[in-house]
């Protein structure tokens, strides 16, 4: 009983103690607590830098392939440089990247 003197009144206010469990129960222990909001304001920011990304590329794959539907010349530099396709009377030499290593 001494010990229940020593202690504030202000904490033994039940409105004070309902406040502090409601607190603790939001933060910790919901289903929506603290910790898993922050977790997902992350990852919403991080699939908003995704989008921008993919939205950048959207746009650079439409206006290559722009180029190549009107393009022929464009076509063609692109069916040399990616497929290595060559007219009949060529020869075509290809010759290896440094960062493609050969196995031995």
């Amino acid at each position: 009983m001494k010990l229940l003197t020593h202690i504030p009144t202000w904490l033994k206010n039940k409105y004070f103690i309902a406040t502090l469990a409601f607190l603790a129960w939001i933060v910790f222990f919901d289903r929506n607590d603290l910790l898993t909001q922050i977790q997902r304001n992350k990852e919403l920011s991080d699939l908003q830098a995704s989008k921008i990304h993919y939205t950048s590329q959207i746009q650079d794959v439409r206006k290559e392939l722009d180029q190549l539907t009107t393009n022929p010349e464009v076509l063609e530099k692109y069916a040399r440089e990616r497929y290595h396709m060559k007219k009949d009377n060529e020869e075509l030499f290809l010759i290896p990247s440094e960062s493609v290593k050969s196995e031995n």
